[in-house]
């Protein structure tokens, strides 16, 4: 139940009725209500139970997408691909339908004839509307759409990515990327940001083949074996493979797969990442490592992983921590980009470590910040 005392937060979600949001949705109404214990969700482990979170019941839901399918609908697709326990987009359908009313249409969509000014403005107005509405104590942006190719160096107009970032700011909402899109990662939205005394993460969730590379890279230098290559491959389906089938796309995502290796072993190895689009697939991806690495003696051998997952089941409490985490730092008035969370993200900001074991230790000595109020 909602402590009435408590103030209440609220999430907006860009791509707010894709699988990671409609899953982020419903498992913390699940969650909520004890349908569900909340596997996965980092910060509702002892060492955060002093952080002073905000609670999963107090969590208020809203966002921008282009989509149109309800999010009770988009719950009951997930639940036939196995996404879903049977039975739960019935349980939470009020929970659902409540976040489906604070979804506005988000852009541009194809015809658009609105200036990048009249976008921010647009969706600042929509943020501000829903923070007013709701009478919440703030909100969290967290970008969770499909992944955008990079823009190029003479791009005249802003990503999309980077209009609802902007408009973020202009609202005064602390803001996380959980994709490889630009998102806030410009100098001038970095500037406003901190300007306004914004705290900021990202960028591009860490939840399968990058995760298993954070933690193996720094096992073979601990152990002081020679990396000779490191390929990976990775079949997925959903809107992710349906985005990634787009060249430029794969190369922003798999730009953060490569730079855990490199941070991690001194220098790239030889090898890529590949990505192929399966439909068939749905929200399941698998991911292959071949990793070719010489012992004492130079004796030549090889490691190989598989890595089979639900990417919405495991980004959804992901985004659910860094949702608590943010709005957290912000009460606590920590502004500015957060390397402490380097723990969920593939291209993290600015100096943080790159083994998970570390970046652990990092979000550890956050939690114990957050809980002194500093």
């Amino acid at each position: 139940m909602t402590n009435p005392k408590e103030h209440r937060t609220g999430v907006w979600l860009i791509g707010a009725r894709g699988s990671v949001a409609t899953t982020a949705i419903a498992g913390c109404a699940a969650v909520t209500a004890g349908l569900h214990p909340a596997t996965g969700m980092v910060t509702e482990t002892p060492p955060f139970a002093a952080a002073g979170l905000p609670s999963l019941s107090s969590l208020v839901f809203g966002g921008h997408d282009t989509a149109a399918c309800p999010l009770p609908k988009r719950a009951e697709h997930l639940a036939a691909g196995g996404v879903l326990p049977h039975g739960l987009p019935a349980a939470v359908r009020a929970e659902l339908t409540a976040a489906d009313e604070e979804i506005r249409t988000g852009g541009p969509l194809p015809g658009d004839t609105r200036t990048d000014t009249e976008l921010i403005d647009a969706f600042t107005a929509d943020l501000t509307s829903f923070l007013r509405r709701h009478d919440l104590a703030r909100a969290v942006v967290v970008n969770v759409a499909s992944t955008e190719p990079a823009p190029g160096p003479d791009a005249e107009r802003l990503p999309a990515s980077s209009l609802y970032a902007a408009a973020a700011v202009e609202a005064g909402c602390p803001y996380v990327n959980f994709t490889p899109s630009t998102g806030l990662r410009t100098a001038a939205l970095t500037d406003a940001a901190s300007a306004r005394g914004l705290p900021h993460a990202g960028r591009d969730g860490k939840t399968g083949q990058t995760l298993l590379r954070s933690v193996l890279a720094p096992m073979f230098v601990q152990r002081a074996l020679s990396v000779r290559a490191w390929s990976g491959t990775n079949l997925l389906g959903g809107g992710d493979g349906a985005a990634l089938a787009d060249p430029a796309a794969a190369a922003a995502k798999n730009a953060g797969k490569e730079r855990v290796l490199a941070d991690s072993l001194g220098a790239a190895p030889e090898g890529d990442v590949h990505i192929d689009d399966v439909p068939a697939l749905g929200d399941w991806k698998t991911a292959w490592d071949h990793i070719a690495f010489d012992g004492f003696l130079g004796t030549r051998m090889v490691l190989q992983t598989t890595w089979q997952g639900c990417d919405s089941a495991l980004a959804a409490p992901l985004v659910l921590d860094l949702a608590r985490l943010l709005a957290r730092a912000h009460e606590a008035g920590i502004s500015g980009p957060l390397p402490e969370l380097a723990f969920y993200f593939k291209d993290p900001d600015p100096g943080a470590p790159a083994a998970l074991a570390e970046q652990y230790g990092e979000l550890l000595g956050l939690a114990d910040r957050l809980r002194d109020g500093r």
